[in-house]
């Protein structure tokens, strides 16, 4: 269960102060497929940062099961992100000098296990996505759907109950699209994970049975 009560976020220049989220709220709950919905600047992407514990929010609360993160230092904030949270951004973000398996057993690094047992669950990983012989490739050998569903395989390795997902279709054709949002579609429904998806394309957004309106950093509508 997510909970936002009165959020708000700025951003300090040198010259003035930006209000992002204006006292933002909302309630998420266990297994959820969400979208969230809003033109450039609307403050989606923010939310989606202190969601996943990237970004620290000025005002209000945030609950993830009940209990604030408001009061957690750095190393705690990430021990909660690596546990609770799975994240596939717009670029995959892979990390090109690493091969498909380093790259997605790279959150299993930060955890007290066996290196065999690590690299066993990377290439289930691999062998679900269908790239079980890309192993030893690099992210620069892969097209952009390939891209995508290594990204969302190191996502859910760690076995998540939230999966945050920006823009994750945005630089993909209509059949990778399709693809994508697919395995993401499966993860929400069979592994019950939460899946809350940022994204400005309609069709993409109507996947999910309940959509979000952000403008000028409130909630302004919803849909499902």
């Amino acid at each position: 269960m997510i909970e936002l009560h009165g959020i708000h976020k700025s951003y300090v220049t040198k010259y003035e102060t930006l209000p992002v989220l204006k006292g933002l709220g909302m309630t998420i709950k266990q297994g959820e497929m969400v979208s969230i919905m809003g033109a450039s600047g609307s403050g989606k992407s923010t939310l989606l940062n202190i969601l996943g514990l990237l970004d620290r929010f000025d005002d209000g609360d945030y609950l993830v099961d009940g209990k604030s993160v408001k009061g957690l230092n750095d190393d705690e904030r990430a021990m909660l992100r690596n546990r609770k949270f799975g994240f596939v951004f717009q670029s995959a973000n892979l990390i090109p000098q690493m091969d498909l398996l380093d790259n997605v057993i790279l959150p299993l690094t930060y955890r007290n296990m066996p290196e065999r047992e690590i690299r066993e669950k990377g290439m289930v990983m691999l062998e679900r996505f269908g790239l079980a012989n890309w192993r030893r490739h690099y992210p620069n050998e892969l097209s952009g759907g390939q891209k995508q569903r290594v990204a969302i395989a190191r996502a859910i390795i760690t076995e998540p109950e939230i999966i945050l997902a920006d823009e994750p279709t945005g630089q993909l054709d209509s059949k990778s699209t399709a693809s994508v949002m697919d395995i993401l579609s499966e993860i929400n429904q069979g592994m019950g994970a939460t899946l809350i998806l940022v994204t400005h394309e309609l069709a993409v957004a109507r996947r999910a049975p309940r959509i979000i309106h952000i403008k000028d950093g409130i909630i302004c509508s919803e849909e499902s």
